[in-house]
C-alpha cells in the first residue's frame, strides 16, 4: 500500500510539471541562510569606515604644519654663531625680527603636535581629550590665530634678510626660515578652511 501512495504521488507531481529532483532542490526544502552577524566586522574596520575622508585630509594638514614649522625653528637654531667684520658675535637672538620668527615657528609646531595628536587620538578612542564640538571651535579659532602670527614673522624679517650680508651666516637660514613659515601659514590657512567646513556643517545640520 506504501508503494502504491509513493506512485501515487510522484505520478501527480509529474502532472503539474514538477519533477522529483526539482521538489527537493525547491527554496522551501532548503535550509535558510545563515544571518550575518552584526559583530561579524572587526572594530579597526569599522571605526575606519566610520571616519570620512575628510579627517584624512586634515591629518595630512597637521602633520605638514608640524614638518614646516619645525624645519623654519631649525633653520634658525642650527648655525653656529660667527663674528662680524666689527667682531662681535651674530646669533639669531641677536635680532629681535628673527627672534620672533623663531618663537612664531615653535608655538606652530607645539600647536601643530597638539592637533596631531587629537587627531590620532580621535582615530583610536574617540573625543578621549575633547568633545568634537569644543574641538571644532578651538580649531577653527586657533587655526587663524597661527596663521596670522605666521605671516606676520615672514612679513618682519624680510626686510632683515635685504639688509644682510651676503657673507653673513644668517642670510641662508633666515631665508629658509621665511620660506618655511610662509608654507606653513598657507597650510594652515587650508586648515582653518577645513575648521570653518566642519564647523559650519555642525551648526547647521
Amino acid at each position: 500500500m506504501k508503494e502504491e501512495g509513493n506512485v501515487t504521488v510522484i505520478a501527480q507531481r509529474m502532472i503539474s510539471g514538477a519533477s522529483p529532483s526539482s521538489t527537493l532542490n525547491s527554496p522551501a526544502s532548503q535550509p535558510p541562510l545563515p544571518t550575518p552577524s552584526p559583530y561579524s566586522f572587526s572594530v579597526a574596520s569599522t571605526r575606519l569606515r566610520s571616519r570620512p575622508t575628510i579627517y584624512a585630509y586634515d591629518l595630512t594638514l597637521r602633520s605638514m604644519a608640524l614638518l614646516f614649522s619645525f624645519i623654519s625653528a631649525l633653520s634658525l637654531a642650527a648655525p653656529s654663531p660667527t663674528r662680524t667684520k666689527r667682531g662681535a658675535i651674530s646669533r639669531f637672538y641677536d635680532n629681535p625680527q628673527l627672534t620672533y620668527c623663531f618663537t612664531v615657528s615653535i608655538l606652530a609646531f607645539i600647536y601643530s603636535a597638539f592637533q596631531l595628536f587629537k587627531r590620532v587620538s580621535d582615530i583610536a578612542y574617540r573625543g578621549v581629550l575633547i568633545s568634537d564640538m569644543t574641538s571644532d571651535y578651538l580649531s577653527f579659532i586657533l587655526d587663524q590665530l597661527a596663521g596670522y602670527l605666521l605671516v606676520s614673522s615672514s612679513s618682519v624679517i624680510i626686510p632683515v634678510i635685504q639688509q644682510m650680508d651676503s657673507h653673513n651666516s644668517l642670510r641662508k637660514p633666515a631665508i629658509v626660515a621665511v620660506c618655511m613659515s610662509f608654507t606653513a601659514f598657507v597650510v594652515l590657512a587650508v586648515s582653518a578652511l577645513l575648521s570653518g567646513y566642519k564647523l559650519c556643517k555642525r551648526i547647521i545640520w
